[in-house]
Parts: structure tokens; sequence; C-alpha cells
């Protein structure tokens, strides 16, 4: 297992922890690796009956490490990061998160694939993608509108700006806001609930309801993964990558 990943079971229940407190659980090639792999793994043991995300009680996680990004960039479908994201949209077993203190980039996104999330009160999110020159992914862009409507995504997303517990609620894509002490049992506590019903009804009902847009889903993790590569080698998202490294404000100018 990757640094930074932590693999934990109670029951039927996998637990994946961002762990890595000294970078505010950021992301980096490695971890997403471990990731996929342990999503795998979970796929082809039926004593995994739901899979919980969670962080530390300061952080969900900061989202791409880019440094090591910088370092590592996606250069296709095979990377460790797009392995994760298909790896978690073509997941069986329901998905759980429990969200404390940021939850950037990929840590909001990935939310918009699970079943039941729940959120601290200081949870802060953001999806920043277009202020790094890039484009939204892991199909966020299709998942949004369709969750909480096309011009609440669109200020989102087209704008990148923090956002509260409270407004990732009305959203619709957070279950329920929390005090900060209760989130990860009041998230394990759901997912017991769901191991302990019996498989193959959760199962179906939750294919159920995903069968109408999966074709769409999948389509769009391709497209803007595409369109993802092809931006990272552009001088906005150098701009933008260069700028934070270098801690000033990126200058988009021509770009």
């Amino acid at each position: 297992m990757s640094e930074g990943i932590a693999l934990t079971r109670r029951g039927g229940v996998l637990a994946i922890a961002f762990d890595r407190p000294q970078k505010r659980n950021a992301l980096t090639a490695g971890m997403y690796g471990a990731m996929a792999d342990a999503l795998a793994a979970a796929e082809s043991d039926d004593a995994v009956r739901v899979v919980l995300f969670h962080g530390t009680r300061e952080a969900f996680t900061a989202g791409n490490d880019l440094e090591d990004f910088m370092q590592r960039p996606p250069s296709g479908e095979d990377a460790p990061v797009f392995r994760f994201l298909t790896a978690v949209s073509a997941c069986t077993r329901p998905l759980v998160a429990a969200v404390n203190g940021p939850a950037i980039g990929l840590g909001t996104t990935l939310l918009l694939h699970c079943d039941l999330v729940y959120a601290a009160q200081d949870a802060r999110f953001s999806m920043p993608f277009t202020q790094l020159g890039v484009v939204p992914e892991f199909a966020s862009s299709y998942l949004l509108p369709l969750i909480a409507g096309y011009q609440r995504a669109a200020e989102l997303l087209l704008l990148g700006e923090p956002f509260d517990a409270e407004r990732a609620r009305s959203a619709g894509f957070v279950t329920a806001v929390v005090p900060a002490d209760q989130v990860l049992e009041t998230a394990f506590a759901a997912a017991e609930k769901l191991a302990r019903l019996p498989k193959e009804p959760v199962r179906l009902t939750r294919a159920l309801l995903k069968s109408a847009h999966r074709e769409a889903i999948e389509r769009q993790l391709r497209t803007e993964g595409q369109q993802f590569r092809r931006l990272l080698k552009q001088p906005a998202a150098r701009e933008a990558l260069a700028a934070f490294l270098e801690k000033r404000k990126p200058d988009f100018t021509n770009k």
C-alpha cells in the first residue's frame, strides 16, 4: 500500500483513508494507484459490501499534490489517477464518504459518485479547475449539473470558488451536515447499516439508480480526460502551476 493511503476493515466495510496530514492529504500518483488497486481487490472480495472514503480530522483532501503532479503528469488513460477514476465509476459497492475540513478538486468531484456523503460543519469545498488552466474531471461536468442544476453547477465549476457544507448540501451532493467530531462515526454507522442489508438487493438498487447515466458518465470521463491532458501542456496551465509553486498570483494575460 502506498504511503498516504490507509486501509481498514470494519465488518463488511472497507475504509480507504487519505492519510498524509503533513500535506493536508494531497494526492500523489502513488496514492491514486493504491486506491485503484484497493477498489479492484474489493470488487473481487464478496465480504466487502461497502466502501467508505475519509480523510483526517483536519482535512478530507487538498486534491492533487501539484509538485508530484508536475513531476508525473498523467499522459494517458492508464495513468494512476485515471485508473482510480475508472475504478470508482465502475464500482458495484455502495460508496460512502466522511468529509472534514477542505475537500478540493477531486476531493469534491469524488463525492458526486458517492451514494451517501456526511460533511462536517467546518468542511469546505472547491473545484478550482479553470483557475489551474484545466477542465473539470471525474465526469463532474456531467454529474454536477445533473445533481445541482445547470446554473449552480456553472457557477461552481466556472468560477471555482470555495463554498461551505450547507451550500454543498443544498446543491444535492451532501446527505447531511453534522458536527465535526461526529462525521466519521456517522458515516461508518450508515455504511454498516448498508453492509447488514441483503447484498444483492442493495447492489441492484444502486445499479438501477445509476443505469440511466452510466454510458454518459463513461463518455464524459473520457472526454474530460482528453481535454485535461491536452490543456496541461498549454501556457495557462503551466503558468497556474508555476504560480502556485512560487506562491504568487498567476498572470493569465494573453493565455
